[in-house]
């Protein structure tokens, strides 16, 4: 079989990253790499600082990346699009215009002969009260609906506004460093789910911005898989093999 990719968290658009334009370029040379070894792509969320769809427009930018995204789809490349917490508002563009498929909620999938769980990661194991409203709020129907009544002028410029200032409260804009298996949200999560989902070989997440590469036992693996900002990062799986890359300019091991 050929390869499968997954990777997320570009946040394509930030104001709050310096050099989004040539992180934007970064991530299509990879995915020019690998259109030829790839069977599937998995895009694990916030490949967008935020997205919001309205009727007839959608944010402007993304040119290059949407271009090579609807490239690989017509030359029949599964391409799978997590929403995130950033880019939770898609409603049929990216879907009908670059021939993604969509998923806003955790996937279980076969993928050769193993058994993986896929999701973002946002709201999975984290009992944080404050974001855990927030993500009711952006969920939320009747929200979506009265803010697709902002003109877009007004509308994306606050949604970028909002993600540059939730980046920046964090040290150095980034997220923390991993807490150790007893504390990491997600490894919590997926402990308490594969005591009733055996069968799961692989977990594997983005959100959190860190490499984390988990046997959770004999038969159970866990991975997050760091960010397309300043880490670069991705897995691949060959049919037998899972593996987790660094992406380097002029390189494509995999």
């Amino acid at each position: 079989m050929k390869n499968v990719y997954f990777l997320s968290d570009a946040h394509l658009g930030s104001l709050a990253i310096p050099h989004s334009r040539m992180q934007e370029r970064r991530l299509v040379r990879f995915l020019d790499t690998i259109k030829d070894k790839a069977s599937a792509i998995y895009l694990l969320g916030d490949m967008f600082d935020f997205w919001y769809e309205y009727r007839y427009v959608v944010p402007k930018g993304y040119t290059r990346f949407l271009g090579k995204i609807s490239e690989l789809t017509d030359n029949g490349v599964e391409v799978h699009y997590f929403t995130g917490n950033h880019d939770i508002w898609t409603y049929g563009y990216l879907e009908k215009e670059c021939g993604v498929i969509i998923h806003r909620q955790p996937l279980t999938c076969e993928i050769g002969d193993r058994i993986f769980f896929l999701a973002h990661g946002d709201g999975l194991g984290d009992s944080d009260k404050r974001f855990r409203f927030l993500r009711s709020v952006f969920h939320n129907r009747v929200c979506q609906f009265l803010f697709s009544s902002l003109h877009p002028r007004w509308g994306v410029s606050f949604g970028l506004q909002w993600a540059k200032h939730s980046r920046l409260k964090r040290i150095d804009g980034k997220e923390p460093p991993y807490m150790g298996e007893y504390k990491e949200h997600l490894v919590l999560f997926t402990k308490e789910y594969m005591a009733t989902h055996p069968d799961i070989d692989y977990f594997i997440y983005g959100h959190r911005h860190i490499e984390l590469d988990l046997m959770l036992s004999r038969n159970t693996r866990m991975m997050i898989i760091g960010d397309w900002i300043s880490q670069f990062t991705y897995a691949v799986f060959d049919g037998e093999h899972l593996l987790l890359s660094e992406y380097e300019e002029g390189e494509s091991q995999f």
